[in-house]
């Protein structure tokens, strides 16, 4: 189960993931992303309480960067060590703006 928890003012768009990102839950966040970034510069993407993120939320992830980069800037913020493992692993540390 994933919480999505967001709030978007002047441009800006940050949400905060609790749970789970697979799946079942990536297509959530997918909508959840695409109806919040019309007009949007920046987006943050809270990840400290995500607990993992399977193949579907990685991609979810990827399309989300690559929309932000024609629109503005993304980064990632409070990665846990476990989800940041499986951003290097993936290369993903190398696409992302972590911070």
């Amino acid at each position: 189960m994933l919480n999505i928890n967001k709030a978007i003012e002047n441009g800006t768009a940050a949400f905060s993931l609790e749970g789970r990102l697979d799946t079942v839950s990536a297509p959530e966040l997918e909508a959840e992303l695409k109806d919040a970034l019309d007009g949007v510069s920046e987006l943050t993407l809270d990840l400290e309480k995500l607990e993992y993120i399977s193949s579907a939320g990685l991609r979810v992830l990827l399309a989300a960067q690559k929309e932000m980069n024609k629109r503005g800037a993304m980064k990632i913020a409070h990665v846990g060590e476990t989800i940041m493992e499986i951003f290097e692993v993936t290369g993903f540390s190398d696409i992302l703006t972590i911070e």
